[in-house]
């Protein structure tokens, strides 16, 4: 394969459109939380992703995988709780069987702003998916990521 081989062309052309996509919805998103709810969209997305744990067996999370979630480097994602914490929205606590591990819960605040943001966030990315899907070479995109959750048609054999 060639620098000019259309195959790779055609993969470096849908990756951009990809890229764009996502910095489109996401710089929506933001605009949106921050200008209701002075969160930004790392800030909902931890907390969101927090707000999911439960007590039991695998139901805390470790920074690493809050920081794969998050898609943010571990330092980053230990800024961000941080940052949070000081806030009143998130809490640290060491881990009842393993004194080097580290849980972060959400507090009352941080769940009363998620739930508070999440009808912004939930409208901000419509909004987003609709005006892209005004652009051809985004739409394709915007149709794939619909589908991704749509609940599955019933066929008869």
């Amino acid at each position: 394969m060639t620098a000019t081989d259309p195959a790779l062309t055609a993969l470096a052309n849908g990756w951009a459109a990809l890229s764009l996509l996502h910095g489109r919805i996401e710089a929506h998103i933001e605009r949106a939380l921050q200008s209701k709810h002075d969160l930004s969209v790392r800030e909902y997305s931890l907390l969101d992703v927090l707000s999911r744990q439960h007590d039991g067996v695998g139901g805390h999370l470790q920074m690493k995988q809050v920081a794969d979630a998050v898609v943010l480097s571990q330092s980053a994602t230990t800024r961000l709780v941080t940052r949070l914490e000081d806030r009143g929205l998130l809490a640290r606590y060491l881990c009842p069987t393993d004194r080097r591990g580290i849980y972060t819960d959400v507090s009352d605040a941080g769940l009363k702003l998620l739930a508070e943001a999440r009808p912004t966030n939930d409208t901000a990315l419509r909004e987003a998916l609709d005006e892209a899907a005004k652009n051809p070479e985004l739409a394709p995109l915007v149709e794939a990521v619909e589908a991704l959750n749509a609940p599955p048609t019933f066929r008869h054999p």
